[in-house]
């Protein structure tokens, strides 16, 4: 028995078209789209009545990618939550990037907010965090050659 690989990490978000749109801007690719619902879908995540919209998401090198969906129903009547760095739980998405400080001016001139400036790890990587949509924290990285 063995693990191969990550495959993806499913983020559920209540505005699809925004959420995929930011992803987008950011630099990943639309791997697929789908809609779903049915008893088997019921049954693989515990829920009733369920109806989701899906978006794939990733890079063009077929890495793990990311798949956000959107629930019709049942729905999440919470409001969405603001995690802090701290909080328990999957906390954040990490991308390794090129040309950090570009990406950064772009996602501030669009209102991103961040954590901190760019910070320099062990002159080993330069690294930020920021809040994408819908809280989700997302960990900028670029390797220092």
């Amino acid at each position: 028995m063995k693990i191969n690989r990550i495959d993806h990490v499913g983020v559920i978000v209540n505005d699809l078209a925004a959420a995929k749109a930011f992803f987008l801007d950011l630099g990943l690719e639309v791997q697929g789209e789908w809609e779903m619902e049915g008893k088997l879908l019921n049954e693989v995540v515990g829920l009733n009545d369920v109806k989701v919209a899906c978006v794939g998401l990733g890079t063009p090198d077929g890495q793990p990618w990311i798949e956000l969906i959107q629930y019709y129903t049942p729905l999440d009547e919470r409001e969405v939550r603001q995690p802090f760095s701290n909080t328990l739980g999957i906390r954040h998405i990490a991308f390794a990037v090129e040309d950090l400080e570009a990406i950064v001016a772009k996602l501030k001139k669009k209102g991103t907010e961040f954590f901190s400036e760019i910070q320099n790890y062990e002159d080993k990587y330069k690294l930020c965090l920021c809040r994408g949509p819908e809280g989700i924290i997302l960990e900028l990285a670029e390797k220092i050659n």
